[in-house]
């Protein structure tokens, strides 16, 4: 198999993100004035696709009034049909009437089937436009903020400060006992029959490596040990970074036991028995890396239907 962090579908990317050309004057009115620019127009957290399945990117002169612009970088993609150094621009639209016809992607469903560049273009515009919408007014004055630096900041006119964006982050963690079964749980939002890894947001003062522990034991009541780390992956729903570990419990005569608040079920898997409950079990979707954890240690793809 590729190494882990190749298989993630989200962290892929072929953006120079030019952070350097975020913070001139009037950028986003100069790059909406240049017909080589590229606009990626978002709706309600999906993007318009192409008849061909990549993501449209359209000229700004077809593109609506919009509620914010924010620019994403230049491409580095040597096999999209944009040539290398083509400058793209997000835009929000409260308003898709103008593509009624038009397909719209969802990054949760999709993801994995897009290139590298465009895979990394929508996760990066969810992302920034996600942290727009909750971040509005300024956490110190309560005053509304202004859009700077091409959608990179926002400032507190009256305050003067300025608010950038922030990403939670969170462990997600493969746990594994002395027979090398995997342990997955249920959470309480799901329906019964799915499954996937633990998981949580790190705390303040916390290391990753306590998030894990802490973690588990909150949702299973088992203590694991030597935490490793595998790899991460953006997920823009709305404003995580997903951070994987793989972690083997401390005592296998422990028994699992769900929180009964977020997790209402938890089962030990082998190999065997996941191959044989395919179909019975709903496993995470293949854009999420909780899935590319539990391939990993599977030893391979799962086909279940879902890709």
């Amino acid at each position: 198999m590729d190494p882990f962090s190749r298989r993630l579908p989200l962290s892929r990317a072929e953006v120079d993100r030019d952070h350097v050309s975020r913070g001139r004057d009037g950028l986003i009115d100069e790059l909406w004035s240049d017909d080589a620019t590229r606009v990626l127009p978002v709706f309600e957290g999906s993007a318009l696709l192409a008849a061909d399945g990549s993501l449209a990117l359209l000229p700004p002169a077809a593109v609506p009034d919009s509620e914010l612009r924010v620019y994403l970088g230049r491409s580095l993609s040597t096999t999209s049909p944009e040539p290398v150094g083509t400058p793209i621009v997000a835009a929000l639209l409260s308003d898709a009437g103008h593509y009624a016809e038009g397909e719209w992607a969802n990054l949760r469903r999709l993801g994995g089937q897009l290139s590298n560049r465009d895979a990394g273009l929508l996760t990066e515009a969810l992302g920034i436009l996600n942290w727009h919408a909750s971040h509005g007014f300024s956490p110190r004055t309560g005053e509304p903020t202004v859009v700077g630096d091409a959608g990179w900041v926002r400032r507190d006119p009256v305050g003067g400060g300025q608010v950038f964006p922030r990403t939670d982050p969170a462990i997600i963690v493969g746990i594994t006992d002395s027979q090398d079964r995997l342990l997955l749980g249920s959470n309480a939002l799901w329906e019964s029959n799915r499954y996937s890894l633990l998981a949580g947001f790190v705390e303040p003062g916390e290391s990753l490596e306590a998030a894990v522990v802490r973690e588990v034991f909150e949702e299973s009541g088992l203590e694991v040990v030597d935490p490793v780390y595998l790899g991460s992956q953006p997920w823009p729903f709305p404003a995580s970074l997903m951070l994987g570990f793989r972690a083997r419990v401390a005592d296998d005569a422990a028994r699992p036991t769900p929180d009964g608040t977020e997790i209402l079920d938890l089962r030990w898997f082998s190999r065997e028995e996941l191959a044989a409950s395919l179909g019975d079990v709903l496993l995470p979707g293949p854009t999420s890396i909780a899935r590319t954890i539990i391939e990993e240690w599977f030893g391979g793809p799962i086909d279940d239907g879902s890709r």
